[in-house]
């Protein structure tokens, strides 16, 4: 395997005085090097990954880093900045910065390699020795572990860790990633002296987990002579798996053999995981999880005292962390442990101190984010049907009994067919993941009858919601009755899918489910009779709504709503106007914004305006989220001109009365809309809308109330940037 990083990836003068413009300076040398193919699409990658969370670590560290479709192989740039770069750290400054770049597809002992090199970073003597080395091919070879690091100009970083790093970013091709892991850790251990045996007695760690055990006596907070130290066991995650979720790791670590502590840590990265041995769990005494996405398997650790924080915690108060679950354990308090399964699924649901109404919006975007593959499959489909075999291909017989090859229409009528089925999948599907979200595995099957139920009696999208609330609450309560331990094994598999099908069935098909259908059958006539003023104003509604939070929680109800009017085989006119509306206000924000940065250019940084590129194609293409880099800047200018541009796109493509059956596409599905003409001159007003009020507003940020121009700092930009995105 060719070296991740050689002396032509090395600045030791780094002048950037901004973080995009570093990103930018290291990844030129990528390019050069044919590391990256694509400048401006891999810095929209690493500008999205900074969205995210920002990068900057406590002592001067920061790592821009992503995974990347342009990014030819694992590669590290490293630059070094005398006046320092904001990247978010709450001690300031960065004058360590580590550009990552991880292929999109790479494989596990390659993202193992990149993982392990994040170690390092929480390594004193290693970042030491990188602020004093003199030569840029020093500098690699200092990185790459190719000499020790005291061999570095005015280094002292022993040799130990050099060898950590050698066997981290050296590691042949073939290697795996569990022994490339192993290999890192090991050497990471040697480095700092710690050869104590695993935990308790316990068989060692799995290679794809990280130990540190067994302090010396003396150490601070260990127990007395003959009696055990205080054991913890840990999670690391982030939203990339690459850097953070290993330098927690290593940080908390590090902490547990100064505090004399075992810690053992599951890194929970893009290389996959290897479970923590359930005998090293079942002999913790407390836990600690340190992560930005959810812990995957969450259940292995209820009844144990825990502290629930993110990633960078983990990183930067390790010792506080340990300090808090030490406390937890001495007070006696635990995780739901006492019911049977080790507490309920709605006690594992979210963070702690979560509201049932936060929980509940996570159920049902949990329902909704598995059917929209279902809808965007079957609209699609659908919709191709009727563009190849016309607007009567509803009517074409099965294709079961006559398909002929030569002929259009049988292949319009196979698309349409195809996608009916997929439509058919809809509510079940919704009312089966709303109930998983709640309860869990085994409140899929209650779910899906519940929703097949709904598809029978009419009731409709509406009754798959609440078939899907029933199921998971019909599941909830089944968990909770204490079952003899001797019927347990059969609970998930017989009982609980018996018991609970039979009481939704019951409830859908006896007590709730006419009344919702009547409530269906009442919404689809109030949209069917909508015309002049009060569509309008639902369009505006609409606009708003897919404005307002660009891709989240009140963005995809107005695109359930639509959605969910176009998912039978035969949908109202009423039903694809609101479809038309929800899918070209979409578009708005990032077309706006993109026009914005073409037309008043020095109003906007160089990231924003090669963002404003990307975000041509992705409105285009009805990916709201395009507009969240310009948002995540400055969200009090860009949220309001989105919405504003959204609802005058709304209201214009319902006055137009265009079309839609398609659930997706953006412009391309173009041909599948009525009155494509005016729909389009509906998101061309819109986008001109949310430019210009863009515009207006940033302009008036960028003068005096005198009218003279105001030059913005580089601190005063980056601060700007790290506003977190509206919700």
């Amino acid at each position: 395997m060719s070296d991740m990083i050689t002396a032509d990836l090395v600045d030791l003068d780094l002048s950037a005085d901004t973080k995009e413009a570093a990103a930018r300076a290291l990844a030129e040398r990528m390019v050069s090097l044919g590391r990256v193919t694509d400048l401006e699409g891999f810095l929209a990658d690493v500008a999205a990954r900074e969205a995210q969370m920002p990068t900057g670590l406590d002592g001067g560290i920061g790592i821009p880093h992503c995974r990347s479709e342009h990014v030819t192989e694992p590669t590290l740039a490293f630059g070094r900045s005398a006046a320092g770069i904001d990247f978010g750290a709450p001690d300031g400054p960065a004058d360590l910065i580590f550009l990552i770049a991880a292929p999109a597809g790479a494989d596990d002992a390659h993202l193992t390699i990149l993982s392990s090199l994040a170690r390092q970073l929480m390594n004193a003597e290693f970042t030491d020795a990188l602020r004093s080395v003199g030569d840029a091919a020093g500098a690699a070879a200092l990185i790459r572990g190719d000499a020790p690091a005291a061999d570095a100009e005015g280094a002292g970083a022993s040799e130990g860790a050099a060898e950590g790093a050698k066997s981290a970013v050296s590691a042949p091709a073939g290697a795996s990633a569990d022994s490339v892991a192993a290999s890192g850790a090991a050497s990471a251990d040697a480095a700092t002296g710690n050869t104590a045996p695993a935990p308790g007695g316990a068989s060692a760690p799995a290679p794809g987990a990280t130990g540190a055990a067994g302090a010396t006596s003396g150490a601070s907070g260990a127990s007395g002579e003959g009696e055990r130290p205080f054991r913890i066991v840990a999670v690391t995650s982030c939203p990339t798996g690459i850097a953070h979720t290993y330098m927690a790791a290593e940080s908390l670590e590090n902490a547990g053999r100064e505090a004399g502590v075992e810690l053992v840590v599951e890194t929970q990265g893009s290389a996959g995981f290897t479970r923590l041995d359930p005998a090293v769990i079942a002999a913790a005494d407390g836990v600690i999880f340190a992560h930005d996405v959810p812990v995957r398997e969450k259940d292995r650790f209820v009844g144990k005292p825990t502290v629930d924080v993110g990633v960078k915690a983990g990183i930067n108060r390790p010792a506080e962390l340990i300090g808090e679950v030490r406390g937890k354990a001495a007070r006696g308090e635990v995780t739901a442990a006492a019911r049977p399964g080790g507490g309920t699924p709605v006690e594992r649901a979210g963070e702690a101190g979560e509201g049932y109404g936060t929980k509940l919006r996570k159920w049902l975007m949990s329902g909704v984010s598995y059917m929209v593959p279902f809808v965007a499959a079957g609209g699609l489909l659908i919709a191709l049907g009727f563009a190849i075999g016309g607007w009567k291909i509803d009517k074409a017989q099965p294709v079961i009994e006559h398909f002929d090859w030569t002929q259009t229409q049988s292949w319009g009528a196979l698309m349409f067919q195809i996608g009916v089925a997929a439509f058919g999948f809809l509510v079940p599907v919704l009312a089966g993941y709303i109930a998983y979200g709640m309860a869990d595995r085994p409140g899929l099957v209650p779910g899906f009858v519940g929703g097949a139920i709904s598809l029978t009696i009419g009731a409709g999208f509406l009754g798959g919601l609440v078939a899907g609330l029933i199921a998971g609450g019909v599941v909830l309560g089944i968990q909770r009755i204490n079952i003899p331990p001797v019927l347990r094994g059969v609970m998930p598999v017989v009982v609980i899918p018996l018991v609970g099908s039979a009481v939704v069935g019951f409830l859908m098909f006896v007590v709730i489910g006419k009344p919702i259908a009547e409530a269906q059958k009442g919404l689809t006539d109030w949209l069917n009779s909508l015309s002049g003023t009060n569509a309008i104003l639902l369009g505006v509604l609409l606009g708003l709504m897919m404005c307002f939070d660009l891709g989240g929680p009140v963005n995809k109800v107005a695109y359930t709503f639509a959605t969910s009017g176009i998912s039978v085989a035969a949908p109202s006119d009423s039903a694809m106007k609101i479809m038309a509306a929800v899918m070209a206000a979409g578009m708005v924000p990032p077309l706006g914004m993109a026009l914005a940065t073409f037309v008043r250019r020095k109003l906007f940084t160089p990231a924003e305006r090669e963002n404003g590129k990307a975000a041509v194609v992705l409105g285009a293409s009805f990916i709201s989220e395009g507009a969240i880099p310009f948002a995540a800047a400055d969200p009090l200018r860009v949220i309001p001109a989105s919405m504003a541009g959204g609802a005058v796109t709304g209201a214009l493509t319902m006055a137009f009365g265009s079309t839609l059956r398609a659930p997706h596409g953006g412009v391309w599905v173009t041909l599948l809309i009525g009155k494509p003409i005016l729909y389009l001159l509906a998101i061309a007003a819109g986008t001109a809308v949310t430019a210009g009020l863009v515009i207006l507003l940033k302009g008036m940020r960028k003068t005096t109330p005198e009218g003279a121009p105001l030059v913005e700092s580089p601190a005063a930009t980056a601060a700007e940037a790290k506003q977190p995105v509206a919700a």
